[in-house]
This record gives C-alpha cells, structure tokens and sequence, in this order.
C-alpha cells in the first residue's frame, strides 16, 4: 500500500494526530508518514509518553518504524500483523496512561483474541483524560459502538513522580453504528473524588463543594460521589496527588463526564466546583456527548461506517480527528455546527 502523508502541525497540531494515525495505520495496514509531530509546541517532536504509544502501536501491530526516538518530529510505521495476548508499557515518567490507551485501544479491538495490557506512568495528570473518566464515561460509552473493554486501576500517578499502574482488557468486538443525538433525561450524577498522600479532608471537601455546587445549580437527580483516601503510612502511591471526576447519566444510557484537578495551592473546594461547572456546562447543551467524547468517537465512527452524534462543543481537537480519519481511511463527515458551539456530526460517506 501507498505511504500516507500526514502533517502533525495541522489544525490542532498535538499528539492527538499521531495517537489516530497510528491506530488506524495498524487497523488498515496503511503505511504512514507524519512529519513536523508537535511543530508549533514549546517542545516540538516525541515526548516520552508519545513515544510510549508509539512503541505499544509497534508490539501490538508487528510494526516496522523509524524515528521512534525522543524528539523526534518525522515517523514512518509501517504495521504488520496485529498480535494480542499480554503486554507491559512503561512510560517511565508521569506522562498520561490514558493517551497511550487512546492509541492501542482501537487496534486491540481488532485484535484476533483477547488482551491484557499493564500501564505505568501518570493516572491523573494535566492535559489527558484521568483514569476515572476513561473508567467512567469513555469506556460505557465506547461501548455502545460494540467495544468490549475495561480498565482496572492498580495504583495512581500523579505530576511529576508518576508511578500509577493501570491494566487494561479488550475482546475483539465487531464495531456498530450508533446513533446518539440527545443526551434525554438526566437521571443521576455519579463521582469519584480521591486524595493520595494528602489529608483524608482534601478528597472529602472536593467531593462535598461539587454535591453543593450541583444542587445550587438546580440539579435534583440523586448524587453520589464516592470518596477515595488512604492511611497515611499503607499509601502505596509515590508522590501526593488529587482529583475529581462527575458522570451524569441519562435515561437513554448516555454517559457525559466533568473533571478537576488539585495542585498546590488551589484549594480542595476550587477543585470539585470547578469539575461541577464543567459536568454542568455540557448537561447544558443538551447533546449526547461532551465535550471530550465528540472527539473520541470519531475514529469509531468512521470504522463502524455510519452514525450520528451530538456534541456538547465542537473542539478543534473533533476537528483535527476527522481531518486524520478522511485522509487515512478516505470517509466522509459532515459537521453542523461551528467550533466552540454544540453540533452534529455523522458520516456522510463510508
């Protein structure tokens, strides 16, 4: 097959280019060439976590690669078979396990049997999905699409020590169209505030400023969000760390998420305000999905070969995934809606 050419530097111009070429090079068995990975960043080319993806996409799919290497801002895979069985990646610093599932996650999917992949690196870190989302939202889901896969967290990792541990199984599954337009009756709200080597108190204000937040906000739905803390001296993580994530769920079996991060600083009632704000803020839109999962979704779509969906806001991030997904798997999206606004998106042409 012909080698495909793909600029990283293009509209959002991330990692995310490289996360959904790569997965649907190992899938098609379509050689890829991205160059200019990470261009426009403050620090162009492969970090360690992309690195990370790189290397699994490599194992998992019987790849043959070059520039796989630190910096590196040109890669050409060329996939072989796709394996499955057992794996183990190390990211080796506090980079985001939840991106490296991003990148392996659909290639497993076509996997010819089941797999069990180990993650090490960062659980809850800036800039990703937290763990909880992908356990919580991402996942339920992915599976309306036919993906049959969980994820089992061992042990967080936060900025900067990392050291978190996540295991993640996937059946092969047939994908299937989905058709998710309105988000339908809120009928719960569900969470998981967590402190590790932090006061007990940290995870429980969180978790008490996003219930109030909530309520103020008129949301009269059952909320339960549990707390997740650890005693001091049986702690197995490395470094102190806390979050929070919200789902709300629908009476369709929709699943959107909110979600916070603490550091230093920013006081624990900021934290579970500010994932309330966010939950609300898609609820608002009254699409099937947020934000986040607009984006997602897109590669599954495309491989399902029809669907529609509703987005709470069309990011730049949904746009650059459709941009990878029509050049690499020559589909068609059609998007109503401007950035930054709620919108539908379905596949015109399979």
């Amino acid at each position: 097959m012909s080698l495909v050419e793909i600029d990283g530097s293009v509209l959002e111009g991330g990692g995310q280019i490289l996360r959904t070429a790569l997965a649907l090079s190992a899938i098609t068995g379509r050689p890829i060439r991205v160059f200019n990975i990470r261009a426009r960043r403050s620090n162009p080319g492969l970090q360690q976590q992309h690195l990370t993806g790189v290397i699994a996409a490599v194992k998992i799919a019987n790849a043959q690669v070059m520039g796989a290497v630190k910096g590196s801002t040109e890669l050409v895979f060329r996939p072989g078979r796709i394996g499955c069985g057992e794996f183990r990646f190390d990211i080796g610093t506090a980079g985001a396990v939840t991106l490296v599932i991003q990148t392996i996650l659909p290639i497993l999917v076509f996997a010819p049997c089941r797999s069990t992949v180990t993650i090490t690196g960062g659980t809850d870190v800036p800039w990703s999905p937290p763990i909880d989302y992908v356990r919580f939202v991402m996942l339920p889901m992915l599976g309306l699409f036919g993906v049959k896969a969980e994820v089992r967290l061992v042990r967080r990792g936060h900025y900067p020590r990392g050291g978190g541990e996540v295991v993640l199984s996937v059946e092969p599954s047939k994908l299937r169209p989905v058709e998710a337009v309105e988000f339908g009756d809120l009928r719960e709200v569900r969470g998981i505030s967590h402190a590790v080597r932090l006061p007990v108190h940290v995870a429980h204000r969180q978790a008490n400023s996003a219930r109030e937040a909530l309520i103020k906000a008129g949301v009269k739905v059952p909320i339960d969000i549990a707390v997740e803390t650890y005693e001091q001296g049986k702690d197995p993580h490395l470094g102190p760390g806390s979050g929070i994530v919200l789902w709300a769920v629908s009476s369709r079996g929709f699943v959107k998420g909110g979600d916070a991060l603490g550091e230093r600083g920013k006081p624990a009632e900021v934290v579970g305000e500010e994932a309330a704000k966010k939950l609300l803020d898609n609820l608002r839109s009254g699409m099937a999905l947020d934000e986040h999962m607009g984006d997602m979704v897109i590669p599954y779509m495309a491989l399902a070969g029809s669907g529609v969906v509703g987005v709470s806001r069309i990011t730049l991030h949904t746009l650059t995934n459709i941009y990878i997904v029509e050049r690499i798997l020559g589909v068609k999206f059609e998007v109503s809606g401007r950035e930054g606004e709620p919108g539908v998106i379905r596949v015109v042409k399979a």
